[in-house]
């Protein structure tokens, strides 16, 4: 394989198909926007599943790593309604099917297994164009260039590659989330503690809720959503951390002093994210020397699906380039049939569990979802 392979974005998608590729002795270069890899919080716990995130991973020969980072008991989980009340609590069950590790780590032990200069830090695109025979340019904004024989677009929601294949662009959701951490919570926010317990906790009311879980040293990692239009944020100053968090605070006025307190006592500044997805079924036509993959290729809402999805992207592709050496155009089509079907299976699977959780019936819809009874409110 003699054609340079170069990736936009060191998320896990981007990531997994570099070391995909260094397993097969196929050299790539990841550029990275950040300056560096601990530059900001990687998100909370995720749980790999076997057939997509785990398969990708023993894909990329770091199964045992893997498990190392594993914390256990974490899927468990609990739905409570504002006032604090216990509606419904699912132990973990010890088998360990979908086992929660934390995002940062799983980052990091992607990183920790490339050679050294794989990943170039600080390196934003602000603009891509084809040079033709399958070949394309891309600028970076420290006034440097690259030429890409195969270009992958692993850059996220705002993909600088994509408009290479696609006219498509993200469109906001209706749902915005505002993220908080509370640190050492077992000693220093014991009831908010307790209220989240081992796990997961859904804490909702039509409209809004809180998305907490349990990571390891004591993190209480939580997302406060709420469904509001999109000029709810527009003239939000995020900077002013204290007044973020007073106008969801009131968002969330009368509930549990416990469930209030993981956004008023965030031991970080409350991080706004607009939730954004792209068209159902987006796909393209074949462009010669370039794809996307994760969520430069496929954006939706999150379903818990996402991160796996990318991660398996990186390793159908990586796995596709390494079946047809010489034969780019061959690898990347078999790459884009397979991927498109897979991210229509997951769109057509989608309970939309995303909406339910706090739609005009909660927490009574997600307890039916969870529990297979009909909704008694």
């Amino acid at each position: 394989m003699t054609t340079p392979v170069t990736i936009i974005g060191a998320g896990l998608g981007g990531l997994t198909l570099a070391r995909v590729l260094h397993v097969h002795g196929i050299p790539a270069t990841v550029h990275e926007a950040e300056p560096s890899p601990d530059t900001r919080r990687q998100g909370g716990l995720l749980d790999l599943h076997p057939h997509s995130g785990q398969a990708a991973l023993e894909a990329a020969g770091l199964t045992e790593e893997f498990r190392r980072l594993i914390l256990p008991g974490r899927e468990a989980y609990r739905i409570m309604d504002q006032a604090g009340n216990v509606l419904l609590g699912l132990p973990d069950d010890g088998t360990g099917l979908r086992p929660e590790a934390p995002r940062g780590e799983i980052r990091q032990m992607l990183l920790d297994s490339l050679p050294a200069g794989t990943v170039r830090w600080g390196r934003k695109v602000t603009a891509v164009r084809a040079l033709g025979d399958g070949r394309h340019q891309v600028d970076f904004a420290d006034g440097t260039t690259a030429v890409a024989g195969l270009l992958i677009g692993a850059d996220g929601a705002w993909s600088r590659v994509r408009p290479l294949l696609s006219k498509a662009a993200p469109e906001y959701f209706g749902v915005c989330s505002v993220e908080t951490y509370l640190f050492d919570a077992d000693t220093r926010h014991g009831a908010s503690a307790e209220a989240v317990g081992g796990g997961s906790l859904f804490a909702l009311a039509p409209g809004r809720g809180l998305l907490a879980h349990r990571e390891g040293g004591g993190t209480l990692h939580t997302y406060a959503q709420l469904k509001k239009p999109q000029d709810w944020f527009t003239d939000l100053d995020t900077t002013d951390a204290a007044a973020l968090t007073a106008r969801v605070a009131r968002e969330f006025d009368g509930w549990a002093p416990a469930l209030t307190a993981l956004i008023t006592d965030s031991d970080t500044p409350p991080a706004l994210r607009p939730v954004f997805t792209l068209p159902a079924g987006h796909r393209w036509d074949r462009v010669p020397g370039v794809t996307l993959l994760g969520d430069a290729a496929h954006l939706r809402a999150p379903n818990g699906e996402g991160a796996n999805l990318a991660m398996q992207d990186g390793a159908e592709l990586g796995r596709a380039v390494a079946s047809h050496p010489g034969d780019t155009e061959t690898a990347l089509a078999s790459y884009e049939q397979a991927m498109f079907a897979r991210a229509a299976a997951v769109e057509a699977d989608d309970d939309d569990f995303y909406t339910i959780m706090i739609d005009d019936r909660a927490p009574h819809s997600l307890l039916a979802l969870m529990t297979g009874a009909e909704p008694n409110a």
